[in-house]
């Protein structure tokens, strides 16, 4: 299979396809103004716009990895929208972790690999 880039800037590409797996870029939300869980329900819905992008869906991602400001603070809230957000049976491989962001109003990023149907 071919390698595709979708979504391609100077420094990297939103979406990277390769042997049946779809690689995403880390995804943030639209609203850095927003609280952790709104910054969540808006970054998961841009994974499901670039799944859907890619030709596969949320059901198909293989791990996730979850970065947050500040774990303490909004790693309940994270996990609230996510379990509403996740199919009954089809919770990836996930991992979380407190990070630094680029800018000091973001507050999740993650980051994505899906398998193609």
């Amino acid at each position: 299979m071919a390698l595709q880039r979708l979504r391609t800037e100077t420094r990297y590409s939103e979406i990277v396809i390769h042997n049946g797996t779809v690689y995403l870029a880390g995804q943030l939300a639209d609203d850095y103004n927003a609280d952790a869980s709104e910054q969540t329900r808006q970054t998961l819905a841009n994974i499901d716009l670039m799944l859907s992008e890619a030709g596969t869906d949320k059901s198909r991602i293989l791990s996730v990895t979850i970065y947050l400001k500040d774990m303490a603070r909004d790693y309940a809230s994270l996990n609230q929208v996510w379990d509403a957000w996740v199919a009954p049976g089809t919770a990836p491989a996930r991992a979380a972790v407190e990070a630094k962001m680029y800018r000091p109003d973001v507050l999740v990023e993650m980051s994505v690999i899906a398998a193609l149907p």
